[in-house]
């Protein structure tokens, strides 16, 4: 159990002194290796992170202000470090119209994406060595720039197996994370602004661009539980998208409400009428993620979709929803050996165990004012 204290943050290097970086190498080769992922710095670092974006989406009412939400639409920044995202992903996207699918009959698994892949990796020192992204990278006389390559060019599924799953959604995050450590989002507005850009700017328009390789190459899910998952190919989007919607922080040190919406927020049964998820996909992350599996799925949502549909039914709110998905993202992502195998651990995202956690793991027990992993 990792526990993160609410308002914490993702530490950013000394440019003026960097670790030694090195090229990601994968270090889970079997189960009893996930119990040691689960005590290192990059289980905790991912764990953080992660909460600190969750935290950025979840509306505001504070003292003296009006209610503030924080809908998917804008598409406009005058950030430096996202705009240089945004012409990234761009970039990325373009290359599907230089891959067009094979004609062929392919139930799962279009083999133009090994093309589309091989152009992606082609791009990738071009597409790294462009712009803000281009100086962030210069740290460590470039050699975090192999770091993160690694991670990027993980994010958008297997050339070999024509898949794309969560272990590659986790990926872009990792992605993000290492930029976040070098400091590439330092020029936006800290404490909450610049994360929810990071959301609403860049992950969102990354899912949007894997939901087109999906459609396009007809992607098999990777380590897809059927039916009985959460989703065949995201998680992400379901913890953002819950968070969107949850009542609002009255003071920005408050922890994530576990509870209750905000007012006029679609109850949970509504992602069963479709008319609603179509109102919604486009303000929210989580609406928009069930539009896409309404896009790609037929037949009745309870059966084709079974766990959302049970999460549905819940009372408590988005806030309880949101809880819930933060825990379900570390027991069937973050835990589960067929997903977190593939993950590669360098200097940002390290191996060494945490020894923050063992610690808390004997001496500490949650409060009230903690948020954790559970």
């Amino acid at each position: 159990m990792a526990y993160i204290q609410d308002g914490a943050s993702l530490d950013i290097i000394d440019s003026s002194c960097p670790p030694v970086f090195q090229t990601p190498i994968k270090r889970i080769h079997q189960t009893e290796d996930v119990q040691r992922f689960l005590v290192s710095e990059a289980y905790r670092d991912i764990g953080l992170f992660i909460l600190q974006l969750n935290h950025a989406v979840c509306p505001r009412q504070l003292a003296g202000s009006s209610l503030s939400v924080y809908p998917l639409g804008s598409k406009t920044t005058s950030t430096r470090s996202i705009q240089s995202l945004q012409t990234l992903l761009s970039c990325i996207r373009t290359l599907i119209g230089k891959a067009p699918p094979d004609p062929g009959s392919h139930r799962f698994g279009n083999v133009s994406f090994r093309t589309w892949f091989r152009l992606l990796n082609a791009e990738l020192d071009n597409l790294l060595d462009n712009g803000l992204l281009a100086e962030t990278l210069r740290v460590g006389n470039g050699r975090a720039k192999d770091e993160v390559a690694s991670y990027l060019l993980g994010s958008f599924g297997s050339p070999q197996r024509l898949d794309y799953g969560t272990g590659h959604e986790l990926s872009f995050i990792a992605f993000l994370g290492c930029l976040w450590k070098l400091g590439h989002f330092k020029d936006g507005i800290q404490g909450g602004h610049i994360e929810r850009e990071i959301v609403l700017l860049v992950i969102e328009p990354y899912i949007d661009i894997v939901r087109q390789l999906i459609t396009t190459y007809t992607l098999e899910p990777a380590g897809s539980h059927g039916v009985w998952g959460l989703d065949d190919h995201s998680f992400i989007p379901y913890i953002f998208g819950s968070a969107q919607l949850t009542r609002p922080l009255i003071s920005e040190d408050d922890p994530m409400p576990t509870d209750g919406s905000i007012r006029g927020a679609p109850k949970p049964s509504d992602i069963t009428n479709p008319s609603i998820v179509e109102d919604m996909r486009q303000v929210n992350m989580y609406f928009s993620a069930v539009a896409f599996i309404n896009d790609v799925k037929k037949g009745p949502f309870w059966e084709h979709s079974p766990m959302l549909f049970d999460i549905s039914g819940i009372k408590d709110g988005w806030g309880k929803i949101n809880k819930g998905m933060i825990k379900m993202f570390n027991a069937e992502v973050l835990s589960k050996f067929p997903v977190i195998q593939h993950f590669p651990f360098g200097t940002l995202f390290a191996w060494d165990e945490n020894r923050s956690t063992l610690d808390s793991k004997r001496h500490r027990e949650p409060t009230r004012s903690q948020n954790y992993v559970v």
